[in-house]
Formats: structure tokens, sequence, C-alpha cells
């Protein structure tokens, strides 16, 4: 009997037709012969053929979740039945299990890492032996780039990593669409409360924030945004946001979505000031986004409403209810980005790496941004994928662009 997680997969590989492109040519060439990789993301389908994909063009791949809350149990039995991969993770992993399964994919010392936040890298740059092998890696999300950043400026980057998050066609679209739809799907399928009507902040107007309070107005929500960037701030108002402080928008707001990448963007003092019975889901990588250690210190009595859903006594009477103990509501209340758009990032992901292979001797220990030719790369495939065609510039136009004329 075919398993659910098989399915799953099947459905995800039916609907990601830039990696189907990909993968005529990976299966072809072998680009990955002789190479490690080891991987940190969150896995499920989507993710799962993103790692068959590179263990077609030869890599020895292994997998492990980024996140304790955001792995598929199907698709993990079914990477380990059906096709023989090594994956470590399983939905609810303790923190202990968490870093246990990170390790697992680094015992065969890998050439080239694939991570999500910053965990698996962190892990590697620790290790003198682990570090030696390395000729480079990609990291997918905002909060992770912030960390290699960090690493870089302190002189603490041991190997050459490429940011996808920061590429176009994933900032664009993944953070946008991709978060923008994910993040109600999980609220909704957490909760089933109507969002029309509501009183709704979303904290932070990067891509992510945008793609969420998008969503959201278009689903009838009233919408303030609560940012630190002046610049982001006036485009919230020019895109017909209300913007306010955490501090003052908390006290009228029904929901709250944070989507920063920071720590402690509602904290326990913004929850003592909330309007009762006031929802918070986290759509940023780590659960600190939400204060949820002083949280579960310092209530009084703590309540499982929903099977996702925690409700929250606090010392002044206050109640709040918290979905998915703050973690990525995408994933962990969720079923993540849709097919469609993770087919883009993956591609960014796979297509990067094979630079890196060819390129090894080239980096230098440093933060790169995915080359542009790749970035136009997944663009053109997908557009054929679409069926879609546009126009090209003409000899006279190309000509016309390259010269320049005085006064003009």
């Amino acid at each position: 009997m075919v398993s659910n997680g098989y399915l799953r997969l099947k459905w995800a590989r039916d609907h990601m037709g830039v990696s189907s492109h990909i993968r005529d040519r990976f299966l072809k060439e072998k680009p990955f012969s002789g190479m490690k990789i080891a991987m940190a993301l969150h896995v499920e389908a989507k993710t799962g053929i993103f790692a068959l994909l590179l263990k077609e063009g030869g890599a020895d791949v292994r997998l492990a979740s980024c996140n304790p809350l955001s792995s598929d149990d199907s698709v993990v039995e079914s990477l380990k039945n059906d096709y023989n991969f090594k994956v470590y993770a399983r939905k609810g992993e303790s923190e202990s299990e968490y870093y246990e399964y990170i390790e697992k994919t680094v015992e065969e010392e890998p050439d080239i890492i694939i991570d999500d936040g910053g965990d698996l890298t962190n892990l590697v740059s620790s290790r003198p032996e682990l570090v030696k092998n390395i000729i480079g890696g990609n990291e997918e999300t905002t909060t992770g780039v912030v960390r290699l950043k960090a690493m870089e400026k302190a002189g603490a980057l041991k190997f050459p990593m490429f940011d996808i998050n920061d590429a176009q066609m994933k900032h664009f679209f993944d953070n946008r669409y991709g978060s923008g739809q994910s993040a109600l799907d999980g609220f909704m399928n957490a909760t089933n409360i109507l969002i029309a009507g509501k009183h709704v902040t979303v904290a932070g107007y990067g891509y992510v924030g945008k793609g969420v309070a998008m969503r959201l107005k278009g689903m009838g929500a009233s919408v303030t945004v609560t940012e630190v960037d002046p610049v982001k701030a006036i485009e919230a108002v020019m895109d017909g946001f209300n913007v306010d402080t955490m501090h003052n928008a908390i006290k009228y707001s029904d929901l709250v979505f944070t989507a920063t990448g920071m720590k402690n963007v509602v904290s326990y003092d913004d929850m003592l000031n909330a309007k009762k019975g006031m929802i918070l889901g986290n759509v940023g990588h780590f659960n600190n986004e939400i204060d949820v250690d002083r949280l579960n210190k310092n209530n009084i009595e703590k309540t499982q409403v929903r099977n996702l859903v925690t409700e929250y006594k606090l010392e002044n009477g206050n109640t709040i209810d918290v979905i998915s103990d703050g973690r990525l509501l995408n994933l962990a209340a969720g079923q993540g980005h849709p097919v469609e758009i993770m087919d883009l990032s993956f591609a960014l992901q796979a297509l990067t790496a094979e630079y890196i292979v060819k390129n090894k001797n080239k980096l230098e220990k440093r933060v790169y941004a995915v080359p542009e030719e790749i970035d136009k790369q997944v663009a053109e495939i997908e557009l054929k994928t679409l069926n879609i065609r546009i126009d090209n510039l003409s000899n006279e136009q190309i000509k016309y662009i390259n010269s320049y004329t005085e006064g003009t």
C-alpha cells in the first residue's frame, strides 16, 4: 500500500516544475558526485524533493530538521523507507533530540552545508575537524543571514556562505506570497477564527510582514504595522496600513503576528497590556519573537484550549492565547509555503550549491549574494513552466541603453 508520505512527496514533485527541469540535467551530469551534503531544513514534502534532487545529482545527503515542530512524520518515514534516505527528524523533538539530529548530519564530515536559521552553520563552525572539509554553503532565511553577517563581521565565518534569502526570486515571492498565504493557513488551522472584521497587528514590515499584512487586509482585517525602521514604517503607511507602537497596538488588537527575526518583539509587559483574549502567532524562524520564557514562568494558569493553542492567565488577570508555543506557525500549525513557491527557493539553493562546487577554489570566507545569473535562470525556467513568453531587447535598444548622449 502506498504511504501517505509517499503521496505527499509525489504531489510536491508533480507541482515543482523548476526543480523537475533542473533534475533532468542533474541526473545526467551528476554535479555533486563524491560530495557529502548536510542539511538542516523544515522536513516536509517540498524539502524532501529538494533533498532528493541533490541526491539524484550525485551527493551523499543527510537531512535534519531546523525546527522541533515543523517536521511531517509521514514524509520522514517515506524518505527513509521508500527512498533509503538519511533523515533525522520527528515532529515534537525535544531540545536535546533537535541538536542530536543536527549532529548526525555532520558525522561523515560534509563538504557542503545547507541551513535554515544558522544552527547547522554554528555547529560546523565550532568544530575544526569539520571546517577543514567545508567548501561552502547556503542559508535560507532572514534569521540565519543575520547570524551569518554577524559572524563575518566578527571574523568568525570559516567558509563561504551564500545568502539565499535576499535573492530576488526568494524574497519577492517566498517571503511575501509564500509567508502571506502559509501564515494565514497555519492560523486558521490552529484557531478556526474569522479574520474579517478583526483588528490585527503585524510586527515587522519586511517582505514577510508585507505578505502577511497584504493577505490579512485582503481577508477583511483592519491591519496595524509596528516597525523600528522609519523607511519601512512610511512604506506601510503608503500601502494603506495603520502604523503604531507595539505598546499601543496590542491594547486594541484581536490578533498579533510577529515577523521580524528579532527577539522579544512582544514582551511579557506587552502581554500584560494586551486586549483580553488576544491571539499571538509567530511567523519568524525562532520562537523568541514572543517572550514565551517569561510567559511560562509568570503565568498563573496554563490551559491547552485547542490542539495548537495554549491559553495563559496572567498575574494581572489578563488572558492571552499563543499558537504553537510561539514557534513558526506556518509549519508548526500549517503545511508551510505553497509548493510552487518553495520550488523557486529550492531551485536557487540547488543551483547555488552547484555554483559552490564549480567555484570552490575561488570563493573567500564571507557571505555572498546569489549570483545574478542564477536568479535570472530560475526566473526563466519558471516562465517556461508557466508557458509565458516575454519580450527581448532589440539590437537597437541594447545599443541605446549602453550608449551615452550628452543632454539625455
